[in-house]
């Protein structure tokens, strides 16, 4: 049986077909042993994590839970890459498009994360998923920290 993970990044490769993207399959097992309980997925496309255009090979899984984005990759030979981005470590997000491809941006505390080689089709999908997503998070914990400063 299928991973969720893995039949939505099917999903997106087959509507947005030119986003360069490969082994989808492992790289949603690496999502797939990270997801906590409760943590249910609204959204995943698969992007290359890098700021390169020629650079084709380091294709990630991204999903967006209902708590946090999640990245992850399977290396080649032995071990993976992964990474979450909970809403407290959000600040922005930018979209590039280029001539055939395009990029997204998404600014931590710590970092910006680059996602590019994404068919341009994509990109506002992306966009729209990820912002209303966080600014949704946002607001809750803007709520709980305002009740834990009232304590």
């Amino acid at each position: 049986m299928e991973s969720e993970v893995y039949q939505k990044l099917k999903e997106f490769k087959k509507q947005y077909p030119k986003t360069i993207s490969w082994r989808l399959k492992k790289h949603a097992k690496i999502i797939d042993t990270h997801l906590n309980p409760g943590e249910k997925i609204k959204y995943a496309f698969a992007a290359q994590k890098n700021n390169n255009p020629f650079d084709i090979i380091s294709t990630y899984a991204v999903v967006l839970t209902n708590k946090r984005i999640l990245l992850g990759t399977k290396r080649m030979v032995f071990g993976y890459f992964f990474t979450a981005i909970t809403p407290d470590m959000f600040n922005d997000l930018k979209v590039e498009m280029g001539i055939i491809w395009g990029k997204v941006i998404i600014d931590t505390i710590k970092e910006e994360v680059y996602l590019s080689n994404i068919q341009r089709e994509a990109l506002d999908d992306i966009e729209t998923s990820i912002t209303e997503y966080m600014m949704a998070e946002k607001k809750k914990y803007g709520q709980a920290e305002k009740k834990d400063s009232i304590l």
